[in-house]
């Protein structure tokens, strides 16, 4: 029997709109996860903090899993991100899941703008695995002392320690990160406007691979994809989003699924109140059965 992926949607809306009523009515229609997405802070790209905007949709909501879609690491130190981190889990109730990427080289005026480290891509991946080891050495040990190229911390201490694992999924392209994926993380959350689906497939592949000679098994890790999403029967698919009436809609999702993604993370365009509606009622279904 095929196991259903897991289904989120994204609740990033407009200023004026309020995220947290949108992640109650994603919680109530049956999505799985809800996400934020919008961690890069110079000008008008990003309308709220993703952080925060997290915090606020988790305090009104109660069964829905919560996911940034992604923190960029320069925006936050490793150790104090850790904290951050057991905080909102806790309070949650163990919803947690603390998805990250090592910052894109397209972000890297908004660090400058913001006095933050701006990194070369080779030492973004460094970095990335030096924040791993910070994060989870704060999260399992009495005290953490850590001298990395990129992050240190001397006798630090987290108390109280996380409740349970926190998942930590990384946003990966190239081989590198996809290793790193494969090695280290819990997850991995590509984007679909980034990543075509055959392409994608084939990431996939390396990053199974770099797990399984690491020793670990790739089928424990979890396999996302964000995907741009308009149930509508007049529309159709374009390379980066997947359009038409809810069966096609479920088709192109079943694909997905089939093709090794056992989270599905849905971004609704047009009218995004509408497409939750509609996504919950007229394609979960078919594409849970």
């Amino acid at each position: 029997m095929e196991i259903p992926p897991r289904i989120g949607i994204d609740v990033t809306v407009p200023l004026g709109d309020d995220p947290a009523t949108a992640a109650l009515q994603a919680e109530s229609v049956g999505f799985d996860v809800v996400t934020v997405h919008g961690d890069v802070l110079n000008g008008e790209r990003t309308p709220r903090e993703a952080w925060t905007t997290l915090t606020w949709v988790a305090a009104r909501t109660t069964t829905a899993r919560l996911a940034p879609n992604v923190l960029v690491l320069p925006n936050r130190h490793p150790a104090v991100l850790a904290k951050m981190a057991e905080t909102l889990d806790r309070l949650s109730g163990g919803r947690l899941v603390l998805a990250i990427g090592a910052g894109a080289a397209m972000n890297a005026d908004a660090f400058a703008a913001f006095g933050l480290t701006v990194r070369a891509p080779g030492a973004a991946v460094d970095a990335l695995e030096e924040a791993i080891d910070v994060m989870r050495g704060l999260w399992t040990t009495e005290s953490v002392t850590y001298h990395g190229r990129h992050y240190k911390v001397e006798a630090a201490e987290l108390r109280p320690r996380p409740q349970r694992p926190i998942p930590i999924w990384l946003g990966a392209y190239g081989p590198r990160m996809l290793d790193l994926v494969g090695r280290r993380a819990d997850g991995w959350l590509p984007s679909m406007f980034l990543l075509p689906p055959e392409e994608a497939y084939r990431r996939m592949r390396r990053v199974r691979d770099a797990a399984t000679r690491a020793g670990r098994d790739p089928d424990a890790l979890t396999y996302g994809y964000n995907v741009s999403v308009l149930v509508d029967e007049e529309a159709r698919s374009t390379p980066v989003r997947i359009a038409g009436g809810p069966a096609e809609v479920a088709r192109r999702l079943v694909e997905l699924a089939r093709g090794g993604f056992n989270f599905l993370n849905l971004w609704p365009a047009g009218d995004a109140r509408r497409q939750r509606e509609r996504l919950a009622a007229e394609v979960l279904p078919i594409l849970r059965a």
